[in-house]
Parts: structure tokens; C-alpha cells; sequence
């Protein structure tokens, strides 16, 4: 995945949260509006219901119709978000997944290349060491190295580190 495209997501996802935001908000002004449309004031012999505000009956219908249209709206916004968080954080652990990978194989490619070091630098020391008056030392260091890579490779790669 390419950058460009998580920002995209991120973009997605902040927008989602400020339309979620304002839903609440129109959330609490259409339960005040409807709140203050009846208000029911205490007598002492009855409750009498005062209409505050002039709307009709279809009003109530249409207001209590917004109301819930907007809770539906809330959910599905929340859902969406849910949504979007958990593939962020499916990609997130593709992404730590890919490089793990990456990382196994160039250590592995690290150790195979460290036996050469090793060797030359043993046969490089100025102390008495096996074949270094034969002709052919040289020879048999290249293939002792060559051997011991090959052995390590064949090692890493039956432990699948390759």
C-alpha cells in the first residue's frame, strides 16, 4: 500500500469523526426543540400540556422522524468508523508483518556474510597457522569459506529464515 492511499484512509476516517461530532450536536438541539415544543407545567388539580412553540401535528411527526433518521445516521457514522479503525489497524499489522520478513531475511543474509570475515580475519593474524607454507593455502581457505557459507545457507534455509 502506498502512502498516498493511508492518508487517504486517515482523511476518511478524521472526516467521519467530524460528522459524527455534528450529528451529536444536532442530536441535542433537535431533543431540545422537541422538548421545548411540549412542556408540561404542575397544577395543583391537573398536569396541563402548554404548547411553547407554534407547529402543527405534522411538525411533532416530521421532528420525531428527524430525530431518529439522525440516530440512524449517528450509528452507521460510529459503525463506519469502527470500520475504517480496524482495517487501519489490519494494514498497520500487514505492514509490521512485511517488514519483519524483510528484516529475518537480512539477518540472515548478515550471518552468511560474516563467515568470510571471520575466516580471512583468522588467516590474516601474524601467529603460526595450518597450511600457511603450502602452496595451495589459499586455495583451501577460499574453499573452506565457500564450504561454510554454503553450510550456513543450508542451515538458515532449513530453518525457513530465507
Amino acid at each position: 500500500m502506498k502512502n498516498e492511499e493511508l492518508i487517504r484512509l486517515l482523511n476518511l476516517e478524521k472526516s467521519l469523526v467530524y460528522f459524527t461530532t455534528s450529528l451529536r450536536a444536532n442530536e441535542i438541539v433537535l431533543e431540545k426543540l422537541l422538548r421545548t415544543y411540549l412542556r408540561k407545567t404542575h397544577d395543583e388539580e391537573s398536569q396541563i400540556t402548554v404548547q411553547i412553540l407554534k407547529m402543527y401535528e405534522e411538525d411533532e411527526d416530521l421532528l420525531e422522524d428527524v430525530i431518529t433518521e439522525n440516530k440512524q445516521a449517528m450509528e452507521m457514522g460510529e459503525i463506519y468508523t469502527n470500520i475504517l479503525t480496524e482495517m487501519m489497524d489490519a494494514f498497520a499489522s500487514v505492514i509490521s508483518n512485511n517488514l519483519n520478513i524483510v528484516m529475518k531475511f537480512l539477518t540472515s543474509v548478515t550471518i552468511i556474510m560474516a563467515i568470510p570475515t571471520i575466516i580471512a580475519s583468522f588467516y590474516g593474524m601474524n601467529v603460526r597457522l595450518p597450511y600457511q607454507n603450502s602452496p595451495n593455502a589459499f586455495l583451501g581457505v577460499v574453499l573452506f569459506t565457500v564450504f561454510s557459507m554454503l553450510t550456513g545457507i543450508y542451515v538458515l534455509a532449513r530453518k525457513r529464515m530465507f
